[in-house]
């Protein structure tokens, strides 16, 4: 608080004049420039944005002569930086402000620049004004130059008399200047998250957005790629990627101007939400991370998964917790004996934690389905008499960690805590009530319902501080809108409700910041940064066929490392086997979600040792470098690899998923690995009574070999999958 007040502070008493001893302000990684501008109107603009411009007169050499002129293109009158609705330029705004006069026009000026370091990186901190209101605006900038990745967010505040509606905010707006703009989107529904899909962008705007409000990101997430000059390419070619860090409502918009410029401006969705801002009130918009990648969208996540794990992801530096699921195997029919049996066979499936689903709470209207019970948590004392004290002794029993579902911010009208408090609900008043999922979201603008959500988590660690994990999830959108709480100010809702989710995220990473949670949204509807500040790790889909699921980790993987990911083995696509689901899952954090007691023993044993092979491999597969190799969408068959930082071990992954008949089968040539190094190369995750048929199985190979070359894993069998482990000699 006492940085942000000493932030405004400067940018208050600072003059414009300052603008002429800072006129060019210079972001940088180790790979990219982003260069601004102050124009002889005062005014900021950007001047470049691309590869790192080697020589420091090369960015003096980029000074323009900008002023804000009356007609033409907006590229002749500059890229304004974070600009204002009602100026001159006639294409999308980064804000727009109605002020307490009526005035819907807002012209910023530069007012100060400053830089200091952060952890990883540099942050500079832009003070813009308007000069006939009392409008602040502050861009920050954190630029981490080894992993090539730039954090940016604004803040808002104003001392008009009077509070002032926003109408837009964005986060920051970037623009590009070439020959032509392909983006890569990411669509999808319920088990079909993080499609992947292309188009050439051309004049006028494509948006992509969302209005679902807490279930936010299950038709799209908050992602994109953007290929400069040519279509998005996993290994060569310029790229953006960027992704921005809300839970709530989110629109991208993509502008092709009148001469062929790009403008891409991520922001909080103003969908429903004219935002009243009182004078003195600070607005503070997401974070939007993005990377500009040289050499294709490859490298590019090696970017974003670097940066995750070392700033952004909950305990990112941390191992993961493998894990058994009762859902699959039990749905909301369960007791105490049964759970103890299966903390027994989790225990000796070799996992280390047993997770407890959905069904264990409530008593007036217990949780024997989807129709009751959310909202009251304790626990169904017919089904557990002895209370999630006794689930925690019967899984130190069996020498498992235990870890428990929530979905606290939801509530069924069935249930003791909506008799009691209906006005906690986000509600009409004055309309017949639509039920998604036989539920309703509780208003987490309101302090009152923030402590009682918190309070789900603080009443079970107190009682049970040896509860190992939390999967919180949230299954429903807002539906109904309206805040009784808010009252006349309902244009905050789909903000302050975001914010309210924050809140109580915070307290509990305060409280409970050992504790692992997974972030959770009927399958993967959460997944961005800021959630992840406080989540150790996201659900990508309810879906876990393991011919769907490679698609969906193909798409987040675009932007999440390995860690981040959960992934569970199934019974879901019986014709795909064990060892197939058990593989496509070791791609990320590995988890299982069935009963042994239909296994055989052969398959008992080979997921033993897959998760024994896992856990051993965690420095590759969780902590070193991923390397997209063959991609499903365009073939049949599918490949990545993993190596750790050392290079020292590798993992490749290979999947035959739907061969034709007599395709050319080509070499899988595996990236990342250390050319004068040699490597022993061995199929592992094999079934018992199995043998490689690898003909490199067992031989040693240089790293330089097996780069150039590659090695023979695909076959024309369906749903076959390979397991290869690279160990330099």
């Amino acid at each position: 608080m006492k940085k942000l007040l000493a932030t405004i502070l400067a940018c208050v008493i600072l003059s414009y004049a300052d603008a002429a001893e800072k006129k060019i302000i210079r972001i940088a990684t180790d790979n990219t420039d982003l260069v601004l501008q102050v124009g002889e109107n005062g005014r900021l603009y950007q001047t470049y944005l691309g590869e790192k411009l080697l020589h420091e007169q090369d960015v003096e050499n980029l000074a323009r002569n900008l002023h804000a002129g009356s007609g033409g293109s907006a590229s002749a009158r500059g890229w304004e930086v974070y600009s204002g609705s009602g100026n001159e330029d006639y294409f999308e705004p980064a804000i727009g402000i109605t002020h307490s006069d009526g005035n819907p026009s807002t012209y910023l000026y530069y007012v100060s620049s400053s830089s200091n370091a952060v952890e990883g990186g540099m942050e500079t901190v832009v003070c813009l004004r308007d000069d006939k209101y009392p409008v602040d605006v502050t861009l920050h900038y954190v630029a981490y130059p080894k992993e090539n990745v730039i954090k940016t967010w604004s803040e808002i505040k104003h001392q008009e008399k009077k509070p002032v509606s926003l109408s837009t905010y964005a986060s920051t707006m970037l623009y590009f200047s070439k020959s032509a703009y392909y983006l890569t989107e990411f669509s999808g529904d319920w088990a079909k998250e993080a499609q992947m899909s292309s188009q050439q962008l051309q004049f006028g705007k494509k948006v992509i957005d969302t209005k679902l409000g807490s279930r936010a990101a299950m038709h799209t997430p908050p992602f994109f790629e953007v290929g400069l000059e040519q279509p998005v390419n996993e290994h060569q070619g310029e790229v953006l990627m960027g992704t921005l860090g809300w839970t709530g409502n989110f629109r991208f918009t993509f502008e092709v101007d009148n001469v062929g410029n790009l403008r891409v401006i991520p922001a909080i969705n103003p969908y429903a939400s004219i935002y009243e801002l009182k004078p003195g009130e600070l607005f503070t918009t997401p974070e939007f991370i993005f990377t500009l990648s040289y050499n294709g969208t490859g490298q590019g996540s090696r970017n974003l998964h670097e940066w995750a794990r070392n700033y952004s992801l909950k305990d990112g530096k941390g191992s993961r917790l493998t894990l058994l699921n009762n859902w699959e195997n039990t749905g909301f029919n369960f007791n105490q004996e049964i759970l103890a049996d299966l903390m027994k066979e989790a225990k000796k499936l070799g996992v280390d934690m047993f997770l407890l689903d959905d069904g264990w709470f409530a008593n007036k209207y217990p949780r024997k389905n989807d129709q009751a019970g959310l909202g009251d948590w304790e626990v169904t004392r017919d089904k557990l008499p002895g209370g999630i004290p006794a689930l925690v002794k019967a899984a130190k029993d069996a020498d498992v960690k235990f870890g428990i579902w929530i979905e606290p911010e939801m509530v069924n009208p069935k249930s003791e805590l909506f008799e009691k408090h209906p006005d906690w609900a986000i509600m009409l008043p004055n309309r017949e009530t639509y039920y998604y999922r036989h539920q309703l979201v509780l208003d987490l603008s309101n302090p009152k319902v923030q402590d009682y959500v918190y309070g789900v988590v603080e009443g079970i660690m107190k009682e049970n501080p040896e509860v190992a994990f939390f999967k919180w999830d949230c299954n429903s959108p807002i539906t109904n809108i309206y805040s009784h709480y808010l009252k006349e100010k309902q244009g905050r809702l789909y903000i302050d409700h975001v914010r309210g989710v924050y809140n109580v995220m915070k307290r509990v990473k305060e409280n409970y910041p050992d504790v692992p949670m997974m972030l959770c949204s009927g399958g993967g509807a959460r997944c961005d940064y800021e959630a992840l500040k406080y989540f150790t790790e996201f659900w990508c889909s309810d879906n876990t066929d393991p011919v769907e699921r490679i698609f969906i980790q193909w798409g987040f993987a675009q932007f999440f490392p390995a860690k981040a990911m959960d992934a569970h083995v199934t019974s879901w696509n019986r014709s795909a086997s064990l060892k197939f689901r058990t593989d496509v899952a070791s791609m990320c954090k590995l988890g299982f979600d069935m009963g042994l007691k239909g296994l055989s023993s052969d398959e008992l044993a080979y997921c033993q040792t897959a998760v024994a092979n896992w856990k051993r491999l965690q420095t590759a597969i969780m902590e070193g470098d991923q390397y997209r190799l063959v991609s499903p969408y365009e073939g049949n068959h599918m490949a990545l690899n993993y190596v750790s930082k050392d290079a020292r071990k590798a993992v490749l992954f290979a999947y035959d998923v739907y061969p034709r008949f007599q395709e050319k089968l080509l070499s899988v040539k595996v990236q990342g690995l250390d050319p004068n190094k040699m490597y022993k190369v061995e199929e592992i995750n094999l079934m018992p009574s199995a043998t490689s048929r690898l003909a490199a199985n067992g031989k040693v190979l240089s790293g330089d070999y097996l780069m150039k070359v590659g090695l023979s894993v695909f076959g024309l069998s369906k749903l076959q999958s390979h397991v290869i482990e690279l160990t330099a000699q």
